[in-house]
């Protein structure tokens, strides 16, 4: 069902944030000094570190946004016992401490530029704990963090057990690309409520500036008139070979295609629309596991998470409309340089690669498309030297 506009009374993006009282540099570069010249550093290090970091991520309180009159109605209340409503849209993206900014980021803009906002309901995979066995409470202490900044927000938050992936993933090109929250897409079907027929998934490193409706229905229709599992953005013009190892295709990899419904074609896993009953009927998640599982034998590729789902769905994915993906805008895997928009319309942008957002414009070094994002930037910057020790400590140990 259309939506019509959020009503005209609606607040306008605030700037971005002010910094907040910042630590003195003579402090922070004494705080910094006894650390690391101190023989007991180490204990001074977890006496600084609170036992709950998740706490130092603040964050303001979003603005609030309601449904316009001809929007569907939604169940009331809040919480996992509304989640199968027919009315709502289902978002999926994962929470970590690392990139909690920029899932908070892409959250309020959904919420900013969906013309029904009570109608979006989120699912947020969370990792259990730390890689080696941390705090076991941090999927509720990030849930926490997202109710003090959407208090109205419909959502349900999603311990993953990281074991399910670990032993299946191999080295890549990039560090980041081997956290096994990466790799929660292929479980959402199992995660989520069977009641949940078809989910949005979003990287968190994405700002949405259209009705995300939009994206919800033109998909919907697609996936049904072809009995597809996946839709999402292709991208025919790139060179698909390159995801592969040329031992791959030596050895005959191109027969792991044929008999697809068209030609294989590269699509960012970023941004994908799922139809969740037929990645069950289908077993896509143990398809994909198989491919990760010969990974772990012989090397057929360098990336990440991407390869294993182009070589189960490329040639089978519903291809949906470019402006929901200008993906790359964080540069490539290695060096991360600045990228424009390109040509066209934008209705989602994407700051896939190495650059993020965040971490440029706090580094005083960003590229011209992160101005673009920092409207949505609701981050609250620490304001005592032990909060911004701490904050230092967790992001870079994240």
């Amino acid at each position: 069902m259309a939506c019509g506009k959020k009503k005209t009374n609606s607040p306008s993006p605030p700037p971005p944030v002010q910094e907040r009282n910042a630590m003195s540099s003579s402090l922070f570069f004494f705080l910094l000094l006894f650390f690391f010249t101190s023989p007991t550093g180490a204990a001074f290090f977890f006496a600084l570190a609170p036992p709950t970091p998740p706490a130092h991520l603040r964050f303001e309180e979003a603005n609030q946004f309601h449904n316009s009159d001809i929007c569907p109605s939604a169940s009331a209340g809040v919480g996992r016992a509304t989640a199968c409503d027919p009315s709502y849209v289902h978002i999926a993206m994962t929470l970590d401490s690392h990139y909690l900014r920029g899932s908070i980021a892409a959250v309020y803009s959904i919420l900013w530029h969906t013309s029904c906002p009570d109608t979006m309901f989120f699912h947020f995979i969370a990792p259990a704990g730390g890689h080696d066995g941390g705090d076991d409470k941090l999927p509720s202490l990030l849930g926490s963090i997202v109710r003090s900044v959407f208090p109205s927000l419909r959502f349900e938050v999603y311990t993953f057990q990281e074991e399910l992936v670990s032993g299946l993933i191999s080295s890549s090109v990039r560090q980041t690309l081997e956290n096994p929250l990466n790799y929660a897409r292929v479980y959402l079907a199992d995660l989520l409520d069977p009641c949940v027929h078809r989910v949005v998934y979003l990287d968190s490193d994405v700002v949405v500036v259209d009705d995300v409706r939009l994206l919800w229905d033109d998909a919907a229709a697609r996936l049904a008139s072809a009995a597809a599992v996946v839709a999402a953005p292709e991208y025919c013009h790139a060179n698909f070979t390159r995801y592969f190892t040329s031992a791959f295709w030596a050895e005959g990899g191109a027969r792991v295609f044929a008999g697809r419904r068209r030609r294989p074609c590269y699509f960012n896993t970023g941004v994908m629309v799922m139809d969740l009953r037929r990645w069950r009927a289908g077993g896509y998640r143990r398809r994909i596991e198989r491919w990760m599982e010969v990974q772990r034998e012989r090397r057929i590729y360098e990336l990440g998470s991407l390869p294993p789902f182009l070589l189960v769905l490329a040639g089978e994915v519903e291809g949906l409309d470019h402006r929901w993906n200008q993906h790359g805008l964080g540069g490539d895997n290695l060096t991360g340089e600045c990228r424009w928009l390109h040509p066209g319309p934008v209705s989602l942008m994407h700051w896939s690669g190495k650059g993020k957002p965040w971490e440029r414009l706090d580094a005083g070094s960003p590229c011209p498309v992160d101005h673009l994002w920092h409207p949505y930037d609701l981050f609250i910057r620490p304001s005592s030297g032990t909060d911004i020790l701490a904050f230092f400590i967790l992001y870079w140990s994240s």
